[in-house]
């Protein structure tokens, strides 16, 4: 666990029992393999599952698992963007007893976890489980332009152009770390950009 405070803790994925249903969400095709010991116990919920399949081929609604399986609803997206949006929907009709579980990339963590806090849902309900890549969105604390995917400690801002400094201060709030000038105080002196996120 990291020393800084606004750093967040991440958890295996596990079920909830405290839920009357349960959404697994996931940006990828399938599951990481530690993952997938918490999604079968949701999977004898009859839990849901989101996945991202980055496809063009992939079609509109629910897809039906194969005979002898027990039947579960399973929604594969083109992208996180119709993800989310459907997401959006759901939650604005949905009850109390959603249990929502994210599986993924930081950002798409924070996506899932904001979307779910706009539309009434407590941090208890909502549970993280970070995989994959750890590069960083960045928000320029200038001008607000956020920056994905950076794998680097200084990256140049896309809106305002300054020079940022990848600090390891994550706003849960922007789902993202800040990003600030790295010569504010001494203009022109920039230090060689590292690779820390891969």
């Amino acid at each position: 666990m990291s020393a800084i405070k606004s750093r967040p803790a991440y958890r295996p994925l596990a079920l909830d029992p405290s839920g009357a249903r349960h959404l697994l969400l996931t940006d990828r095709p399938g599951l990481p393999q530690d993952a997938v010991s918490g999604a079968t116990a949701l999977e004898a919920t009859g839990a849901e599952v989101w996945t991202i399949a980055a496809d063009s081929r992939v079609l509109a609604g629910p897809a039906v698992r194969a005979a002898g399986d027990a039947l579960r609803v399973r929604r594969a997206f083109r992208s996180r963007v119709l993800m989310l949006e459907r997401l959006a929907h759901r939650l604005a009709a949905e009850r109390m007893g959603l249990r929502l579980y994210a599986v993924g990339t930081e950002d798409f963590l924070w996506d899932v976890r904001n979307l779910a806090a706009a539309h009434g849902m407590g941090a208890e309900e909502v549970h993280l489980t970070h995989h994959g890549s750890r590069r960083r969105r960045v928000i320029c604390v200038h001008c607000r332009t956020v920056a994905n995917g950076v794998t680097t400690t200084i990256v140049t801002c896309g809106g305002c152009g300054a020079r940022l400094f990848v600090r390891d201060h994550f706003s849960r709030l922007l789902g993202g770390f800040q990003g600030v000038q790295v010569d504010a105080e001494t203009p022109g002196e920039v230090p060689a950009a590292e690779i820390a996120y891969p």
